[in-house]
């Protein structure tokens, strides 16, 4: 499973996920600052799950009804960034496991 984690999600959850192992595209790193259209795009083309904190790739997928390969937006306040990347890692194996039948 891959991920491509917007730049609203925190540094630490993209650490975590890497030293799980799994391959991740952060785009604070790639591209800071591409829209929206642009992230999903490249979520798309890798099959990548987007990981966000931002609610307007709901406006994209489910109003204007954007292919995506899934989206996980974090609304996890409260949370340690090590506690948020274990979510998002269970959740990516769970996609990861649909996506095998």
């Amino acid at each position: 499973m891959t991920f491509v984690v917007d730049e609203s999600v925190d540094r630490q959850i993209v650490d975590c996920l890497c030293a799980d192992g799994y391959e991740v595209f952060y785009i604070a790193e790639m591209k800071p600052g591409i829209s929206d259209d642009e992230v999903l795009s490249l979520a798309n083309r890798k099959g990548s799950l987007l990981v966000t904190a931002d609610k307007d790739f709901g406006e994209l997928v489910f109003r204007q009804h954007r292919i995506s390969a899934g989206v996980l937006l974090i609304r996890l306040a409260g949370l340690l960034p090590a506690e948020k990347a274990k979510m998002v890692a269970s959740a990516g194996v769970i996609m990861g496991s649909d996506q095998d039948n």
